[in-house]
C-alpha cells in the first residue's frame, strides 16, 4: 500500500507540477496557474465593480485616465520602496561576497548569523513598524499632519524597547550556536560577528520607522535616493577595508554599519530639517500618551509580517534534513535568492497597497481605496507575470550566476516550474497583506497566516516532501500551497469588505487617538 501510494503521488507531481525537462510540457502548466491568478483578480474587480468603483467613469477614456492617475500616485510610493529595499538587502550580499574573500569560515560564520538572527531581528522591527505605516498613512489622509511626528516618536520608543530586548541574542551569539551543535571554530566566529550586527539592529528601528512616515506622507523618495547612497558607499568602503587595506572581518562589518548609518543620519537630516515642516513639529512628551493602543498594533504587525519571513526559514531547515543535503540546500538556497531579489520589487507594491489604502481611508474616500486596489493588483500581477515566465525560461542559466557546480545548476533548472509559480504568488499576495496594513486589520491577518502557513503548508510540505518521497519539490509544493491558501484568505476578505464601514472605523480611531494641536503638550516640547 505504501508503495502504491507512493507511486500515485510521483504520477500526480508529474501531470501536475510539470517535472519534464521539456519548457514544452512546463508552459501548460504555468499557464494554468496564470489564467487561475487572473480569474481571481477578476472576481474582485467585479465585486468592487458592483462597489461603484466604476459607475461614475463607464465612459472608457474616463477609466483610462483614472487609472493613469492612480497608477502615478502608486510608483510615487512603490519606486522608491523598491530602490530602498534592493539598498537594503544589496548591502547585506555585498559584505556576504567580501566575507567570502576572507575566508570560508569567517563566511560561513557570517551566513548563520545573518540568515537566523537578523533576519529575525529585521522581521520582529520591520513588523513592528508596520503600526506607523498604518498609522502615519491614515493621518495624514485624514489631515490630521501633526498626528504623524508623534506616532513617530511613539514607534521610537517601542521598537528601540523590542531591540534591547533583541541584543542580548547577538551578544550570546556564540554560546547559543556551540549549544546547538554547531562547529567550534565557526561558533567562535559567529560571536565575533555577531557584535556587529547590533548597532544594525538599531539601525532597523530608526530607518524603517522614519520610511514608514515619510511614505504616509508621499515624501519617501528621498529613502530611494538615500539608500542608493548608501549602498554605493558600501561597495566603495568593503573594497577599501578589505581588499585595499585587509582590515578583514573587521572591515567588512565596519563598512556595513558605516553605511547602514549613514542613511539614517540622511533621513534624520530630511525630518530635522525643515523638509516636514508640517508633520515634524519638534520632541514633545505626547509621545508617551496612549502608548497601549500603538503597543498592541505594533505586536500583532510584528506576529503578522514575522509569520511571513520566518517561513521561508523553517523550510530551509526542513530541506537541510534530506538526503544529499549540501546540493538539495544549495539549489534551493539559489532558488530563495532569487525570490528574495525578485520580492524586492513586491515589497514596494506592499508598501504602495498600504499607503493608497490608508490615505485614501483616513481621507473618508472609499471608492478610491477599492479602485487603488484594483489598479495595485492589475500592475503587480503584470509584472509578476513577466518575471514568472522569465525565471522558467532562463531557470538554469540563472543559476550560474550563484554556482559552478553542474549538479546545483541542473537541480535549479528540476525547480524553475515551483520557482515560476512562487513568483506569480509574489505578484498578489503581498498586495493584499499591504491592504491589511493599510486598513489595519494585522491582528487577523496573523491568525490567517498561523493556520496557512503553520497549520497547512508546513504540515502538508512535510507530508509530501518526506512521507511522498517528493523531497525538495514535496517541501516547496508545500510552502506554494500555504501561500495560495493565505492568498485566497485575503483575497475573500478584501473582496466582502465594507469599504464604507471601514472609513468610519478609520474615523474613529483616529478621532479617539488624535490630539488637538492648541492641546499638545507643548510646554514640554523641545524642537529639534
Amino acid at each position: 500500500m505504501h508503495s502504491l501510494c507512493n507511486k500515485y503521488f510521483h504520477e500526480f507531481w508529474l501531470v501536475s507540477m510539470g517535472s519534464r525537462k521539456t519548457l514544452g510540457a512546463q508552459i501548460p502548466v504555468s499557464m494554468s496557474y496564470f489564467y487561475f491568478l487572473i480569474f481571481l483578480a477578476g472576481i474582485m474587480y467585479k465585486r468592487m465593480e458592483e462597489g461603484s468603483v466604476v459607475s461614475e467613469t463607464k465612459d472608457t477614456s474616463a477609466l483610462k485616465v483614472r487609472f493613469w492617475v492612480e497608477s502615478k500616485k502608486l510608483w510615487k510610493v512603490a519606486f522608491p520602496s523598491m530602490l530602498a529595499k534592493l539598498s537594503s538587502y544589496g548591502i547585506l550580499v555585498v559584505t556576504q561576497a567580501f566575507m567570502g574573500h576572507i575566508g570560508e569560515k569567517e563566511l560561513a560564520a557570517y551566513a548563520l548569523i545573518q540568515i537566523i538572527g537578523i533576519q529575525f531581528a529585521n522581521g520582529i522591527v520591520f513588523g513592528m513598524s508596520s503600526a506607523t505605516e498604518t498609522l502615519c498613512g491614515q493621518a495624514f489622509g485624514a489631515g490630521q499632519y501633526h498626528m504623524l511626528g508623534i506616532y513617530l516618536q511613539r514607534s521610537w520608543i517601542i521598537n528601540l524597547t523590542a531591540a534591547t530586548l533583541l541584543a542580548p541574542f547577538f551578544v550570546f551569539a556564540g554560546p547559543i550556536f556551540r549549544l546547538l551543535g554547531q562547529d567550534e571554530d565557526i561558533a567562535k566566529e559567529i560571536g565575533n560577528i555577531s557584535l556587529w550586527f547590533i548597532p544594525i539592529v538599531y539601525y532597523y528601528v530608526f530607518s524603517l520607522t522614519i520610511q514608514k512616515y515619510l511614505q504616509g506622507q508621499l515624501k519617501n523618495m528621498i529613502v530611494g535616493w538615500l539608500g542608493t547612497a548608501s549602498f554605493l558607499i558600501h561597495a566603495f568602503l568593503s573594497w577599501l577595508f578589505v581588499m585595499k587595506w585587509n582590515w578583514g572581518v573587521p572591515g567588512a562589518m565596519s563598512a556595513t554599519v558605516i553605511s547602514c548609518w549613514l542613511m539614517v543620519v540622511g533621513e534624520f537630516v530630511y525630518v530635522f530639517g525643515g523638509w516636514c515642516s508640517e508633520t515634524w513639529r519638534g520632541f514633545t512628551k505626547a509621545a508617551f500618551v496612549d502608548l497601549l493602543p500603538v503597543i498592541k498594533l505594533s505586536i500583532s504587525s510584528g506576529v503578522m509580517l514575522c509569520l511571513e519571513f520566518w517561513y521561508y526559514g523553517v523550510l530551509i531547515l526542513l530541506v537541510s534534513y534530506m538526503k544529499n543535503a549540501m546540493i538539495t540546500v544549495s539549489a534551493f538556497s539559489i532558488c530563495l535568492n532569487i525570490i528574495a531579489w525578485e520580492y524586492t520589487i513586491s515589497i514596494g507594491f506592499l508598501v504602495a497597497a498600504s499607503v493608497r489604502v490608508a490615505n485614501e481611508l483616513g481621507r473618508g474616500n472609499s471608492e478610491a481605496a477599492r479602485f487603488s486596489v484594483i489598479v495595485i493588483s492589475i500592475t503587480s500581477l503584470c509584472i509578476g507575470s513577466l518575471f514568472a515566465v522569465l525565471g522558467l525560461i532562463f531557470g538554469h542559466r540563472m543559476s550560474y550566476l550563484f554556482t559552478s557546480n553542474e549538479e546545483v545548476a541542473e537541480s535549479v533548472s528540476r525547480l524553475s516550474v515551483l520557482l515560476a509559480f512562487s513568483i506569480l504568488l509574489n505578484s498578489l499576495q503581498p498586495v493584499f497583506s499591504g491592504v491589511a496594513v493599510g486598513a489595519g486589520w494585522q491582528s487577523v491577518i496573523a491568525f490567517v497566516n498561523i493556520g496557512c502557513y503553520y497549520i497547512i503548508g508546513i504540515p502538508l510540505g512535510l507530508l509530501l516532501g518526506y512521507f511522498a518521497h517528493l523531497q525538495v519539490k514535496g517541501i516547496w509544493t508545500g510552502m506554494i500551497c500555504g501561500v495560495t491558501m493565505q492568498t485566497l484568505v485575503l483575497s475573500y476578505i478584501i473582496w466582502r469588505t465594507n469599504w464604507d464601514h471601514q472609513v468610519n472605523n478609520v474615523a474613529d480611531h483616529l478621532n479617539r487617538w488624535a490630539l488637538n494641536p492648541t492641546e499638545e503638550i507643548t510646554e514640554s516640547q523641545t524642537h529639534a
